[in-house]
Parts: C-alpha cells; sequence; structure tokens
C-alpha cells in the first residue's frame, strides 16, 4: 500500500495550505514546494504516495518537473496529479507525454480531490 503522503507544488503559498488542508484532513502527511526544483530537491529520499503540482510556476514549470521527476527513482511510477487554472487540450497532451496521471482544474472541490488522489494510488 502507498504511503499517505503527499508533495504539493504550487507558488501560490494560499494554494499550497488549501490543498495541504485537504489532504491533511484526509489523513495524509504533507510535505510543500514552491516551483519544480523546489520539488526535486524534497523529493530526494522520499517515500511518497502522490504528488500534486501546479502547471505555471517560476524557476521550473509542472512539465519539466514531472519530465525530471518521471527520472527519479523517488517518483518514476508515483501518480502525479495537475492542478491548475488551464484547460487548454494541447497543455493536458503535453502534461500527460511528461508523465501526468491526471489533471484537475481549479478551484478544486475538496472531497473531489481527494477522490482522484486515492483512486490514482490505488
Amino acid at each position: 500500500m502507498a504511503p499517505k503522503r503527499a508533495l504539493i507544488v504550487d507558488d501560490s503559498r494560499s494554494m499550497r495550505q488549501m490543498v495541504s488542508f485537504t489532504l491533511k484532513e484526509a489523513g495524509f502527511e504533507v510535505l510543500e514546494a514552491e516551483h519544480g526544483q523546489d520539488a526535486l530537491d524534497k523529493l530526494r529520499g522520499q517515500k511518497l504516495g502522490v504528488i500534486v503540482t501546479d502547471l505555471n510556476m517560476p524557476v521550473m514549470d509542472g512539465i519539466n518537473f514531472i519530465r525530471k521527476a518521471r527520472g527519479t527513482p523517488e517518483a518514476r511510477f508515483l501518480p502525479i496529479l495537475i492542478l491548475t487554472t488551464e484547460s487548454q487540450q494541447e497543455k493536458k497532451i503535453e502534461a500527460k507525454a511528461a508523465g501526468a496521471t491526471g489533471w484537475i482544474v481549479k478551484p478544486f472541490e475538496p472531497e473531489k480531490l481527494i477522490q482522484t488522489i486515492q483512486k490514482v494510488m490505488g
């Protein structure tokens, strides 16, 4: 069974807090990162169950983060969900090609987020 630990990647502190609060309510332990590079640094040596990342961030965006994360032993097979305001089909296709497991559009409903996470975690 996957550990109930999640990494939340978003440059918006309020968004990280909202997602973090939602996951903690569902019994998750949560790590937070401000952008893709920060997330890659925090990923090392971690046992996670899921990653939830924004798409548009400074330093390293969500797509590049997913590509690089998929190259690490920690995240090679982890479910990675994108939580974003974007809804364009091209972005979804690009994200899938990079290795994203799923896509959730902001603003999100807490119950839907938890259901989606539980589904992708198996």
